[in-house]
């Protein structure tokens, strides 16, 4: 036992190492998380942008918040297949059967999925430079919408994992991914609320993605953030704790 809690990191660089070569070699995997978010930032910017009132003179700085959590919640459903795939071929199993750390094999993928969405995420960023995207964000601003996209990647990683590890199928591991996907779309991610219907308005000023999209849209633009990223903090971070602990006893008990 204490062997394995000393090679702790080791064990866990190589399970790491392991989903990244999976991710480096699935071509539809890097179409879908980043080239997919940028078609759709194409799409709004250069064919809708002008029909949509933001108050804003660069609607690509408007839109790139929620492009980002987009892009980030088509990325991690590839946590949950993967995490499917190794369940229904035994590799669980196999790895058990050696002297390692049992808890890297579920890290292992996690940390792949924050490596991985950050990758996308940055490439996104550089397209929207080009597109016109400009920011007087200054640096600790940056540091603070990063922590930010790193725990909303966490959280919904930790969900993806639920999904991967009690599936029936492989349609059933990714499937969960899609009401997250939709949920940018009834937010302020791409139009303000208030143009919305009184309902729909309700819902999309109390849901995680508004508090998370205002926030980093406010740290971007060097406005002041107000209460929004206290919101988004405690969605993520309350969103993070729950869907770990569910993981975890899914986990133990699949495994």
């Amino acid at each position: 036992m204490e062997t394995v809690k000393k090679h702790f990191f080791s064990d866990l660089g190589v399970m790491l190492g392991r989903s990244m070569r999976h991710i480096s070699r699935s071509m539809d995997t890097i179409i879908t998380v980043t080239i997919m978010p940028i078609a759709m930032m194409l799409l709004f910017v250069y064919v809708f942008g002008g029909a949509i009132q933001t108050g804003t003179d660069n609607y690509v700085n408007y839109l790139l918040p929620g492009i980002l959590l987009i892009a980030i919640a088509s990325g991690i459903s590839y946590t949950a297949f993967r995490l499917f795939t190794d369940v229904q071929r035994g590799i669980f199993e196999r790895f058990h059967s050696m002297p390692i750390s049992r808890s890297t094999l579920l890290w292992g993928h996690v940390l792949t999925s924050l490596v991985s969405n950050a990758i996308s995420v940055v490439v996104i960023i550089l397209i929207a430079l080009i597109m016109g995207f400009r920011s007087s964000a200054g640096i600790l601003s940056w540091l603070a919408v990063a922590g930010i996209l790193a725990l909303f990647t966490l959280a919904l990683t930790w969900v993806a994992a639920i999904a991967g590890l009690s599936a029936k199928s492989v349609d059933g591991a990714s499937a969960f991914s899609y009401p997250i996907i939709f949920l940018p779309f009834i937010s302020s991610a791409f139009v303000p609320t208030e143009s919305m219907p009184s309902v729909v308005r309700a819902f999309a000023e109390n849901q995680p993605v508004t508090s998370i999209v205002e926030a980093i849209r406010a740290l971007l633009s060097g406005q002041p953030v107000g209460n929004d990223i206290w919101i988004a903090l405690a969605w993520c971070i309350g969103i993070l704790i729950v869907a770990y602990f569910f993981a975890m006893r899914v986990y133990k008990k699949r495994v």
